[in-house]
């Protein structure tokens, strides 16, 4: 590529008016990592009338590869307008708009993808995973079944798959695959990429000193900072595992760091708040208001969806599977029905929380409408089947779940603060907002107080049907726990909620950070684990001491 920088550089001085040099010299500095460059060069193409597809498709690579995504988003928008069947304008645009957190247009760029033009095996890898990501695991089926049937692949085709089969839990299908690339001589091509995969499987099977090394070796390999942190958590992890938890613990130091440059870089306006904000919870319902709220005409519980909350890391994923292993009950990936419910509500112009008592009984009908429309799209229920849908921090939403479903049964799962915390802490948290809240004990800790106390006041004056669940209580009397809590939901007893587990692994893919120990057996593996941690705690523990307090947990 060296040679071709310099063709085109030559070129652009021989026949300066001609925006095609141009456009190829920034494709050729691109590749050479000249991405500031780069922008220069197609700035001076598009100066001189360059406005095609392929220009708009190359800057916006270029945007990708400086992880600037919402820049990327806007000209592969406009790439992919203008040549709509294109395969390869179309994935990359799902991947800014994925990366920038717009998920609904992602989901929606790749929506018919069997039809694309230019579809490769590495194309249809790529938005198999894509789509695996965007919560949409039945399409991403498709994809593997597709893939399952093409006699050669290629091996970025191959790597893909293989984290597309780590992802959901097949494990030994990633394994062999990952173990095929590694002896494949044109898979030297993948470098880190296969590393990383290396060192993921080599953790899924608890070969942790292995992991560690791999993990390491990718490191070595990330010359910018503000990458770092990708490989930074997962080696933590196994540091944690190897029983190394003073490394463990300044390795997840310098991955929030790393973390935090990498939200500067992609969601500026986020690392300007410095964390969320948490101002849902600075106002809570009107006393006088709740009063005269009208539920006369609001559904029964059976009607109504059972809801599961908490602050995250705190059980949730376990307690979902084995409510969705009953076969009354069907359950749907996290998803913000709840959060879009709130939005119709303020659509209505009420105040909220203060003033939801003027929302009337026909408005009420449409949001619940909404609702259930946006959950069709997430989860087909048989006729009678009941709907969980868990979504931890639902927590600070409850005024909408009282006043839409004033019937709900809520679930609000309860573990140790100081596990909770350390487990926060140890997670590479995608949302911009909740990772710059986690980037320290300190934070985490102020958060957490802030979350419950807004809980336990709205609780006092809504009064929800609630049943709090202790996890550690849960994983130590599974079958007691379970009965009981069928019970609070009006749920007849089913032998199938007694394999979560299973019920993971039939699953296949779970979004949340838990998706490799959900499919292991209930144990109390990871009760106490903040003790190995309690000098680094300390600080926070006056902060959730009401918690503890409340809860009768010791520190």
């Amino acid at each position: 590529m060296g040679e071709a920088y310099e063709v085109f550089d030559k070129l652009t001085q021989l026949e300066p008016q001609q925006p095609l040099h141009w456009m190829n010299l920034g494709t050729a500095r691109r590749a050479l990592g000249q991405l500031e460059d780069a922008l220069r060069a197609y700035w001076h193409a598009y100066t001189l009338g360059e406005a095609s597809a392929d220009f708009f498709y190359n800057v916006g690579l270029t945007h990708l590869d400086r992880h600037d995504y919402e820049a990327a988003r806007g000209v592969l928008k406009r790439a992919m307008d203008m040549v709509p069947a294109d395969a390869s304008i179309r994935f990359e645009y799902a991947k800014a708009c994925y990366e920038a957190l717009h998920t609904d247009e992602a989901t929606a760029a790749l929506e018919g993808w069997e039809n694309f033009e230019g579809m490769d095996a590495t194309l249809t890898a790529g938005i198999g995973h894509s789509l695996m990501n965007l919560g949409e695991p039945a399409h991403a089926e498709a994809v593997i079944r597709k893939l399952s049937h093409t006699r050669e692949l290629d091996t970025r085709a191959m790597l893909t798959l293989a984290q597309i089969f780590e992802r959901t839990n097949r494990l030994t299908e990633a394994e062999r695959l990952v173990e095929q690339l590694s002896a494949d001589p044109r898979a030297g091509e993948l470098g880190v990429e296969l590393t990383a995969a290396q060192a993921q499987v080599a953790q899924r099977r608890a070969r942790h000193d292995v992991a560690a090394a791999l993990f390491r070796k990718c490191l070595d390999a990330r010359l910018e900072f503000h990458t770092r942190h990708f490989e930074l958590f997962a080696l933590a992890k196994s540091l944690d595992a190897l029983g190394q938890h003073d490394e463990a613990f300044s390795t997840l130091h310098e991955a929030h760091r790393s973390q935090v440059e990498h939200i500067k870089l992609v969601s500026p306006l986020a690392a300007a708040r410095g964390g969320a904000t948490m101002e849902i919870a600075e106002y809570g319902c009107d006393p006088d208001d709740v009063a005269v709220w009208d539920e006369a005409n609001a559904p029964r519980a059976e009607e109504s969806p059972i809801f599961i909350v908490a602050f995250p890391r705190s059980g949730t994923t376990l307690l979902e599977m084995m409510l969705d292993a009953h076969p009354q009950l069907a359950s749907m990936d996290e998803q913000p029905c709840v959060q879009a419910a709130l939005d119709d509500l303020l659509a209505t112009g009420a105040r909220y929380p203060e003033e939801l008592a003027h929302v009337s009984p026909t408005q009420l009908d449409a949001v619940r409408a909404k609702y259930w429309e946006r959950v069709a799209r997430k989860v087909t229920r048989s006729t009678g089947q009941r709907l969980v849908d868990k979504n931890p921090l639902n927590l600070l939403r409850l005024p909408v779940i009282r006043r839409v479903f004033p019937n709900a049964h809520i679930i609000l799962a309860v573990r140790h603060p100081c596990d909770v915390l350390l487990s926060c802490y140890m997670q590479h948290f995608r949302a911009p907002d909740f990772a710059l809240m986690c980037r320290s004990i300190e934070s985490l800790a102020a958060g957490y107080r802030r979350t419950f106390s807004f809980w336990y006041e709205q609780a006092r004056l809504l009064r929800p049907a609630v049943r709090e669940v202790r996890y550690e209580t849960f994983v130590a009397n599974f079958q007691n726990e379970a009965r009981s809590l069928l019970d609070f939901l009006a749920v007849p007893w089913h032998e199938a909620v007694l394999e979560p587990a299973a019920r993971a692994r039939e699953r296949k893919y779970i979004s949340t950070p838990s998706y490799s120990q959900v499919v292991q057996p209930v144990n109390s593996g990871s009760v106490g684990r903040w003790k190995a941690y309690e000098t680094y705690l300390r600080p926070a523990i006056t902060m959730v001491q009401p918690f503890l307090d409340r809860w009768g947990y010791e520190a």
